[in-house]
């Protein structure tokens, strides 16, 4: 008997999910997806070309509010959770929705869905978006490159607008970004690895993305999305942890998976954390997995002409996932602007307009800093718009990418850049390169 699948997503791992484990699969046929995190990804079809000749009309993508009332229109007989950075308690509200209404509720095994490479892997995860991954992954190219060898980056999914030219996507140069249509969210994880030389990978169909991605490199960097697990299994598997949120490494879907995984733990940010913080996370990887090589990290800030922020008022703009599922007050542009004494931080929120307005109603707990959303045209808009609005001296923005390079915002900004930095010893490379050289 055929068992009708609705698969929980946001528009990344629920689409591998479909197509590594239910597209070829003939117990299960998938009548919808639901879409949750992201602004405005539901309400598209997961297109018939990617959905196989199984599904010839695509697969419809709903709201995720719908899911009580989907399970009834379709019989629907599982209900599969393919989305990361959520609360375990919240998961498994999600999972009584379900059963509630007559569906089973499953989680899929990390290893189910990764792919095998010829190429050694080398995984960057977390245990929480906004844990530092973004430098880890610079820097392990950097260490890796050092050695003579080519890397190539293949980055988690976000395939926010048309899946169809999305399905297989090749970054190498600036102008590639413009070629694809990349949101402000693409472009914060691609455009410091491409500064850097690096060839990166992202998509849809990561069984095509790696076959290509095996072509150009030696070593194979998986650059993870929020706190997912990697999707090809890693020869090295390094997951970073927050200090800034002791205890959360055992309290997140699927980060506390990374965590039990984990060859080497890198607890970042060492630098702007107490001792007692960073003493609780070694405490609860020593205990949970003991395995992991446990590395000291600094995520320093860095700004190229500090002495402009001194005694300025000062617009901050921060990293948006970090803020917004990461749960971060604040980041590195509050640190920044703090360290370099602003006159004040103005608060963006009586400036707000449009969706931007709408994502300060919903992530009530950001400080006085503007999360960098550009999802689609509308949040670019009303993004530029706001720190127009903004009465300020200098705007810092603390995003991996140089947003005045897509914005016109006429006032005077300032970057702040956040790097990879080893505390101690062990260093990264220390720990590193005798793995890869097992």
């Amino acid at each position: 008997m055929i068992e009708n699948v609705i698969i929980m997503g946001a528009a990344g791992r629920d689409f591998h999910n479909f197509n590594v484990y239910f597209r070829n699969n003939p117990r299960y046929r998938v009548v919808a997806f639901t879409a949750a995190q992201i602004p405005d990804i539901e309400g598209r079809f997961y297109p018939p070309e990617l959905a196989g000749e199984a599904y010839p009309k695509g697969i419809p993508i709903h709201p995720e509010e719908d899911l009580a009332d989907l399970i009834h229109l379709h019989k629907v007989d599982l209900v599969a959770f393919s989305y990361s950075d959520v609360p375990h308690l919240e998961v498994m509200h999600k999972s009584a929705i379900a059963m509630a209404n007559g569906a089973d509720f499953i989680l899929l095994g990390a290893t189910y869905t990764m792919l095998q490479s010829s190429k050694t892997v080398v995984a960057v995860c977390a245990v929480r978006t906004g844990c530092g991954k973004s430098q880890t992954t610079r820097k392990v190219c950097e260490i890796v490159k050092g050695k003579g060898k080519n890397v190539v980056v293949v980055r988690h999914p976000m395939p926010y607008g048309d899946l169809r030219k999305q399905v297989v996507q090749r970054f190498s140069s600036f102008a590639d970004f413009d070629k694809q249509q990349c949101t402000i969210e693409e472009r914060e994880e691609y455009e410091p690895l491409v500064e850097q030389g690096v060839v990166v990978y992202a998509g849809i169909d990561y069984e095509q993305i790696l076959k290509m991605a095996e072509t150009e490199g030696d070593i194979i960097i998986w650059d993870g999305g929020n706190n997912d697990t990697p999707f090809f299994f890693p020869d090295v598997h390094i997951v970073l942890f927050d200090p800034h949120r002791p205890g959360h490494e055992l309290l997140y879907y699927p980060g506390e998976t990374n965590m039990l995984m984990a060859d080497i733990a890198v607890i970042n940010k060492v630098d702007s954390s107490d001792s007692d913080q960073v003493n609780q996370v070694r405490r609860n990887i020593e205990h949970h997995a003991p395995k992991a090589e446990i590395i000291l990290a600094e995520s320093p800030v860095l700004v190229s002409r500090p002495e402009l922020i001194r005694h300025k008022r000062v617009l901050v703009v921060e990293d948006g996932p970090t803020l917004t599922h990461g749960g971060m007050p604040s980041g590195a542009g509050m640190r920044a602007a703090e360290k370099y004494e602003a006159a004040q931080i103005v608060d963006p929120r009586p400036f707000a307009v449009g969706m931007i307005k709408e994502a300060f109603q919903k992530y009530s707990h950001i400080d006085a800093v503007l999360p960098a959303m550009g999802y689609h045209t509308q949040q670019i808009f009303d993004l530029e718009q706001t720190i127009r609005n903004v009465e300020c001296d200098l705007v810092l923005f603390a995003t991996p990418m140089h947003l005045p390079r897509i914005l016109s915002i006429g006032k005077p900004s300032l970057r702040v850049r956040y790097d990879y930095r080893d505390h101690s010893t062990p260093t990264l490379a220390e720990v590193l390169l005798p793995l890869l050289q097992r």
